[in-house]
């Protein structure tokens, strides 16, 4: 008999394929445009892969080597033909990634596991966002020797919600590297308290994207939770489009939804102590445990993320020992985006002076 063989478990950061790409998907500003293949983990710490891209700015390094933003997208959707690194961002992207560029940082940005490799994107799952989000720079820093050790996230949406779990779990992921702080805009939060408030035939809220919002959130949560059995929640017309939800980009997304109300999704309320703790455990933000400062900025025209979430969410975050800088704009989701610019930009700036 052939005594056993240990097989190395896959080291997270590893870097798998790295190629040019397409000068139609790269940014402005941007001198080196890469995609990358590399090793990640979902939450559970089983073996993932990622890919995500690496923007250069241009001239020499400075000393230390080109500090790093770790930008964290928003929703596209969980399907792998909605991975950013195979599209062309949208015109606010761009512009805003060429801002980070300009200031002399070195971008990377991670798809999430699932978007464009094997598995289901489940959505809002931060523990995974997360992973990717570290290892991706981990994966830069092995593809392009220029880069710094020094990093911090910068998140929107859905990306400022990762943002807070990297930030949660950065420096203990990659002790080598070394994590400054973090930048979360639009940040959904406290999910987890109002979704078991959700019934058949639950009101309107007027709430923008909310039924995509919600399709994304049951169909990441039904592939990460088998045994929660999500469809017996569904109605037909919910499961119909829970299951649209698994390859329709946002926009497609929307456009199926628009004539589909929020409760007409269920056929019985999320309440109950089992699906409760799931969404608990699935969609939380940690309040505790940060060691670097963070930055959380809230419109408070936001209609896709009501501002009330994340006045409970820094509240919290106080109370749980965080050093957080909190500010309020009176401007909606995607403007809020650039009017913490101003704020923004030097607080990062702060991250890197020492």
């Amino acid at each position: 008999m052939c005594p056993a063989v240990a097989v190395a478990e896959p080291v997270p950061g590893a870097v798998m394929s790295v190629e040019p790409l397409p000068a139609e998907l790269s940014v402005p500003g941007a001198v080196v445009a890469e995609r990358l293949t590399y090793r990640t983990q979902w939450r559970s710490g089983v073996a993932a892969v990622g890919t995500g891209v690496l923007f250069l700015p241009p001239g020499e390094a400075p000393d230390g080597g080109w500090p790093v933003v770790s930008w964290a997208h928003g929703t596209v959707g969980i399907g792998d033909d909605c991975a950013p690194s195979r599209n062309r961002r949208i015109e606010r992207e761009r512009r805003y990634l060429a801002h980070w560029l300009s200031q002399g940082y070195a971008v990377v940005a991670a798809d999430y596991p699932g978007l464009g490799t094997e598995g289901l994107h489940t959505y809002l799952d931060g523990p995974t966002a997360a992973n990717s989000i570290v290892d991706v720079v981990r994966a830069a820093r092995a593809a392009e020797p220029s880069l710094s050790q020094r990093w911090v996230v910068v998140g929107q949406s859905q990306g400022g919600h990762a943002a807070l779990h990297t930030a949660r779990r950065a420096t203990a992921r990659a002790p080598e590297l070394d994590f400054r702080g973090a930048v979360a805009t639009g940040a959904p939060s406290n999910l987890e308290l109002l979704f078991p408030f959700g019934v058949p035939g639950f009101p309107d809220l007027d709430l923008d994207g909310l039924v995509s919002f919600s399709a994304y959130i049951m169909a990441g949560l039904r592939a990460a939770r088998p045994d929660l059995d999500v469809n017996s929640y569904l109605t037909p017309v919910g499961r119909d489009l829970v299951d649209a939800a698994e390859y329709l980009c946002y926009g497609d997304l929307e456009d199926r939804a628009a004539d589909v109300d929020v409760g007409q999704l269920l056929s019985r309320p999320l309440g109950d102590d089992r699906m409760r703790a799931a969404l608990a455990d699935y969609l939380g933000v940690p309040t505790r445990g940060y060691d670097r400062p963070l930055f959380v900025g809230q419109g408070l025209r936001d209609r896709m993320v009501p501002a009330p979430l994340s006045f409970k969410l820094v509240a919290d975050l106080w109370a749980g020992g965080a050093d957080v800088d909190y500010r309020t704009y009176p401007d909606d989701h995607f403007a809020t985006l650039f009017a913490a610019l101003p704020d923004t930009t030097p607080f990062v700036a702060a991250r890197f002076v020492r």
